[in-house]
């Protein structure tokens, strides 16, 4: 091959979502010049002998939340997004409950700004979709979104919940542009009223925000959307879905043909309700962590498929604001972008699932499903060389101390885990080697929506649209 390569890592076991190989990988320019025998691959610049080590597509995290700008105590971009290269992901999709609000395009402009100065690894942002927004949806994709948020349910920020008809309409408008819709997949009015109610009775313990939201706010939530998706052909997207009970209306739907999927993350796979004592405050996130009855069944969803993808919902907090006696002013979530990893790798190591299904739900499947593929979520030539080189083998503790969010307060304090990116390699630089970050990386991350393709939209029952009633005129009877 008469080229020379920037990078050509040799003796590694390269991971596919189909299968392992043993090969080098040639990157030049930030892609994937070739993978095969190393007596195949060009000279090189550097070369890095990965022998004992696996090669994985950079995880693509599609839930984050960098708290940028607005909240800095918690995080920022910056640390954030250094935190995802530590953790061996190299592409973040960030929420918008941020402030302001990203519901505009003079917002969502000076965030992309801001996102570009700071970022260590590629990112897309995403946009409210709610009804102050629904008319502003041509403007918020010519701005940039990677796609749209809607909270069906209220969390940290407080963002309007819309009602169903504007929900309705917020589909209408975004079915025909073809962007995904992520959804915050909880009814709203249920959780508000036995909120009210159990703090009037007193209750105030952790377990009472579990009872605050039971499982049935999710499974009316998801049925809801998969309708509303259904009627109009958008596709939609459930969140952080925390319960056996919400599988069934998803794989209803699906069935269908509606264009609906669905991620989980890794305290819902691998904590539950014997937690809370443990945790208090600390575990306490939205949906919330659930009885343990629900794992089994998610974890089967994900192996069968009808859950997509594994995310982390990254919702970083301090310790103040984690430990407070009151359930109702712990602010929810926690970080977990550098720990999802591990994390699922561990899982990988005792036998529940292979090497091969987790780059598949951590790396091709979201790439896939945000029409980042094949650019993303495969180390194959032309691809971008995003690439998280890791010692499967490695044993180590997590500790909330050494973590590189500004948050330093989680669940995971003190859990053995087995696996650990040692390199991170965002578009063929690496962000991190040899577990240290390397100098001048921050504000190389690039914007994805730049890369992304979708396929074409399939929008349905335009006649009956919004749009369409009001510039119909009068109805003979």
């Amino acid at each position: 091959m008469d080229v020379t390569a920037d990078l050509v890592i040799n003796n590694g076991t390269v991971v596919a979502a189909e299968s392992t190989m043993n090969a080098s990988v040639a990157i030049k320019d930030g892609v994937v010049l070739a993978v095969g025998a190393a007596d195949a691959m060009p000279r090189a610049r550097e070369t890095l002998d990965a022998n004992g080590l696996h090669l994985l597509p950079g995880a693509i995290d599609d839930h984050v939340h960098f708290r940028d700008p607005g909240y800095p105590q918690k995080e920022d971009f910056a640390s954030g997004t250094i935190a995802a290269a530590f953790g061996g992901v190299t592409t973040v999709f960030d929420m918008p409950n941020t402030l302001p609000t990203v519901e505009d395009a003079a917002t969502l402009a000076a965030k992309q700004a801001m996102a570009a100065e700071k970022a260590h690894v590629d990112y897309g942002l995403y946009a409210v979709l709610g009804e102050s927004s629904i008319a502003r949806v041509p403007e918020l994709i010519a701005g940039g979104v990677i796609g749209f948020k809607l909270y069906m349910g209220n969390t940290f920020g407080r963002i309007p919940t819309p009602s169903t008809g504007a929900m309705l309409e917020a589909f209408e408008a975004v079915a025909p542009t073809g962007k995904r819709i992520s959804l915050h997949a909880e009814t709203n009015s249920v959780m508000e009223r036995r909120e009210a109610k159990l703090r009037q009775a007193g209750r105030i313990e952790p377990l009472a925000h579990l009872d605050s939201r039971p499982e049935v706010v999710a499974i009316e939530a998801v049925s809801r959307a998969a309708i509303l998706a259904e009627w109009t052909g958008a596709r939609a997207h459930v969140l952080h879905i925390s319960s056996a009970g919400e599988l069934r209306p998803l794989a209803e739907a699906k069935a269908r043909g509606v264009d609906i999927t669905g991620e989980t993350c890794p305290h819902y796979l691998m904590l539950s309700t014997d937690d809370y004592a443990r945790c208090g405050g600390i575990i306490r996130v939205n949906p919330p962590v659930r009885e343990a009855r629900n794992r089994e069944p998610l974890w089967a969803a994900l192996i069968d498929g009808t859950i997509d993808v594994i995310a982390t919902d990254h919702a970083p907090h301090s310790r103040e604001e984690k430990t407070r006696n009151d359930i109702w002013t712990v602010d929810c979530g926690f970080a977990g972008v550098e720990t999802q990893m591990p994390l699922m790798l561990t899982e990988i190591a005792r036998g529940r699932a292979s090497i091969c299904d987790y780059v598949r739900w951590s790396a091709a499947n979201p790439a896939r499903l945000w029409g980042l593929y094949p650019r993303k979520g495969v180390i194959q030539a032309g691809a971008d060389a995003d690439i998280a080189v890791v010692d499967l083998n490695r044993r180590w503790v997590v500790k909330d101390a050494e973590a590189h969010s500004i948050a330093k307060v989680t669940p995971w304090d003190g859990r053995q885990v087995q696996g650990l990116p040692v390199h991170t390699i965002v578009r063929g630089r690496f962000v991190v080697k040899d577990r240290a970050l390397q100098a001048g990386t921050r504000g190389w991350g690039r914007s994805v929506h730049e890369i992304q393709n979708m396929p074409a939209p399939a929008p349905v029952n335009l006649d009956q649209t919004t749009t369409a009633i009001l510039s119909s005129g009068a109805r003979c009877q």
